[in-house]
């Protein structure tokens, strides 16, 4: 992919305790125009890179930088309107409908007065569109499901017009039919808004059959990155994850399956 990289991960240290890093010389690029997903165990690094990436987090050392700035010199301004991100589980106290939500996301694109346009509510309402959403509107997170709620994240993620959009662990709390709905929004974001995906992930198989890349974090350092089938090997899989696997081969993309 010749594609400029939106965000770029150079030799990153960063955690909890300078005595205790969590993630560890980690390298990363995320390109407009792919599905990145990042796969490893549970403490491998994988929130706190994306804390990183958010600005959440001041790394130890190494740099981070965004759409070709220095992350570190980037205002949270400037950095709203590169990048947005999705949480894993949306939930509100508040009673603003899905609409009002959407239309928040515009404010990183404000004038001074923070005055929202007729081209801001128009923004907002391709935005419900692109995720089947706009029927949604006038009704409060609270009111959908769980999968209704995810996507009107997405949406409100979408209306921010980013460069690089976030994602951790989308579809976690999801039924298998959502989980394969919001892996192929992803792939269609990432393919054809264009912009750069980044999802945190637990699933293999569905990573695999939907990224254009997948990136396998182990004790805070890439272990391996590529396409689907570059990564998607037996041995490597089993280092990473600590149990035996077998891959097998499908039309679309390799699929593991654990045999113990």
């Amino acid at each position: 992919m010749n594609a400029a990289p939106i965000a770029e991960v150079n030799d990153l240290r960063a955690g909890y305790s300078a005595q205790r890093p969590v993630l560890c010389g980690l390298n990363l690029e995320v390109r407009e125009g792919e599905l990145c997903c990042v796969l490893g165990r549970n403490g491998c690094g994988k929130t706190t890179l994306l804390r990183c990436l958010l600005g959440l987090l001041a790394p130890q050392s190494g740099e981070i930088r965004l759409a070709g700035q220095n992350a570190a010199t980037t205002s949270p301004a400037q950095r709203a309107r590169i990048m947005s991100y999705v949480p894993q589980a949306p939930r509100t106290t508040f009673d603003f409908t899905v609409l009002e939500m959407v239309l928040m996301a515009r404010y990183a694109h404000a004038g001074a007065l923070g005055v929202l346009s007729n081209r801001d509510r128009d923004i907002a309402e391709a935005a419900l569109d692109m995720t089947a959403t706009r029927h949604l509107e006038a009704r409060t997170l609270d009111e959908l499901s769980s999968g209704e709620a995810q996507r009107v994240m997405i949406a409100r993620a979408l209306a921010q017009q980013p460069r690089l959009l976030l994602l951790d662990e989308p579809t976690s709390h999801l039924d298998l039919e959502h989980q394969v709905r919001i892996h192929r929004m992803m792939q269609r974001l990432a393919h054809d808004w264009p912009m750069a995906v980044l999802c945190i992930s637990h699933d293999l198989n569905l990573a695999a059959r939907f990224a254009d890349r997948l990136v396998l974090v182990q004790k805070g350092r890439v272990a391996a990155t590529g396409t689907p089938t570059e990564v998607m090997k037996e041995t490597l899989l089993k280092e990473v994850f600590g149990v035996p696997i077998e891959i097998i081969s499908t039309p679309g993309a390799p699929m593991i399956r654990v045999t113990s």
